[in-house]
């Protein structure tokens, strides 16, 4: 986990740092208070998206890591129920990832980029994970009895201005906790070392591959050698020594290799070239993944390990130019090269219908994703394809589709903003509202879900008084006022002054 000095910013009143006691251990609620409040400060920088087809790969891998650490006993239930256990992406290029306290995983775009399979990933997320079973954040407070909880928070909240850029940290070490933060940039040795160890055995027991941990340590150990310049800040909260290296390696055996089989690898290198394509908004990138795809199919590349990265990346790519046939035109042909693949061919599909989507050619995204999928890229974009034909029965099938979802899953932000549109079309607005609120409430911004909450008791009082208000808009009317004193409760707590 990477940690670090975010001074000023995690004492601000509209995100502070729960009350945990004097160096006291914390307990799990504690713990995941402490989550709640860094996420409400990171969800602020906006770089951190929510890509449904990227969230749904990880969070598979974080989900079978989890229940592997569940039957292996590294997991209580307590901590498995009360955690959050929420997957977050970073817009970034460098090579990291990181554990929040809380069960939070933060997944930045270029490592999905830079692995070469799902087992690899899963090596580095089964070490994260092992980071919050072992509650490693609340041991460090134990070994620190002098440390406030605050700051620890801020150590964590660092994890930005550490890991993406170089002059932000050596500012926050000139400041005036320099030793303090210097002390805690990494966890012990002790705790790497068992991140390691319980990281391998979950990772192993969820099914992923042991050489998979072989080839990133090789990748990490590399980049170390080279005097990493940047590309892997992951290294700065994970310093790799020679022994770490070699513990992994004696349990590894050394009969193990770092060569992946292409087989049944598809869907990761699809989504490596989804993550290339969205790790950058700068044109000049752009520009170089069509270029690239451009450039191989002159001249007759026939890897189809690379044609899958590089078909889908330009897909997006072009998409992006709104150069739509050429987008399709990639999609299809990446289509073709994944047809053996059931798994790979079900995310061709998927991305086929998107770009219809923003084409503008609905009714063939809907022909597309007709099928029912219990992914949630494939619900989210059935309903967006609803909402873009505009036809008020669809709309309204939309939305009892989503009312089923988001009572299944109601801290889907995206689920949400897309019931939002769909209620504002088909003329309910008083739901519309709610729902906007709610997105706000779920990505931790209390202050704007409360705002759009009161915005919706004006509103229901003057349809009141118009003799607007039926049954359904009544039962949405106390639905807002339940909700809204929910969320000045919550607000009052975070803004309790601590003792």
């Amino acid at each position: 986990m990477a940690c670090a000095v975010l001074g000023a910013a995690a004492q601000t009143s509209s995100g502070r740092l729960p009350n945990i006691g004097d160096g006291n251990s914390m307990s799990i609620p504690q713990e995941k208070r402490l989550g709640e409040s860094i996420m409400r400060q990171l969800m602020r920088d906006p770089d951190y998206m929510d890509d449904p087809v990227l969230v749904d790969y990880v969070q598979s891998i974080w989900k079978a890591l989890r229940q592997s650490a569940s039957q292996l006993g590294n997991l209580p239930p307590e901590l498995d129920e009360t955690f959050s256990w929420d997957v977050l992406l970073v817009r970034d290029r460098s090579v990291n990832a990181f554990a929040l306290p809380g069960g939070f995983m933060g997944v930045h775009l270029g490592l999905i980029a830079v692995v070469s399979n799902t087992d690899e990933l899963a090596a580095v997320m089964g070490h994260e994970l092992s980071h919050v079973t072992q509650r490693h954040i609340a041991r460090m407070q134990d070994s620190q009895a002098k440390q406030t909880p605050w700051l620890i928070g801020s150590f964590v909240l660092g994890v930005l201005a550490a890991s993406r850029s170089p002059d932000a940290a050596n500012a926050l070490i000139m400041g005036g906790s320099a030793g303090v933060a210097q002390g805690q940039l990494n966890f012990s040795r002790d705790m790497e070392r068992e991140a390691d160890r319980l990281g391998f055995a979950v990772s192993t027991h969820a099914g992923f591959q042991a050489q998979g941990v072989v080839s990133m340590f090789q990748k990490l150990a590399q980049a170390a050698r080279l005097n990493d310049s940047g590309g892997f800040p992951y290294l700065l909260s994970h310093p790799l020594t020679t022994e770490r290296i070699g513990d992994m390696q004696a349990r590894i055996g050394a009969s193990a290799t770092s060569t992946q089989s292409q087989a049944g690898n598809f869907e990761h290198l699809m989504m490596a070239g989804r993550a290339r394509a969205l790790m950058s908004t700068r044109v000049e990138d752009t520009d170089n993944l069509t270029k690239t795809y451009e450039a191989e199919s002159l001249s007759g590349e026939k890897n189809p390990v690379r044609q899958a990265t590089v078909a889908y990346a330009a897909a997006m790519a072009y998409a992006k130019q709104r150069q739509m046939t050429k987008a399709l035109a990639a999609a299809h042909a990446l289509s073709a090269l994944v047809a053996n693949d059931p798994v790979a061919w079900r995310h061709a599909k998927w991305l086929v219908a998107d770009l219809q989507r923003q084409a503008g050619n609905a009714s063939e995204c809907l022909n597309l994703v007709q099928d029912t999928q219990p992914q949630r890229a494939w619900v989210l974009l059935r309903a967006q394809c609803q909402l873009a034909s505009q036809d008020k029965a669809m709309a309204r099938r939309a939305a009892n589709d989503l009312q089923l979802w988001l009572a299944q899953f109601p801290r889907d932000p995206l689920a949400w903003d897309v019931a939002a549109q769909i209620y504002q079309q088909i003329g309910q607005p008083l739901q519309a509202i709610r729902a906007d609120a709610e997105s706000r409430a779920v990505r931790w911004d209390e202050v704007a879900a409360i705002d759009r909450l009161r915005a919706g008791q004006d509103l229901a009082k003057r349809m009141s008084q118009q003799g607007q208000l039926d049954l359904a808009a009544q039962q949405e009317a106390y639905i807002i006022d339940s909700r809204l004193r929910t969320l000045e409760r919550i607000r009052i707590e975070i803004l309790r002054p601590q003792p």
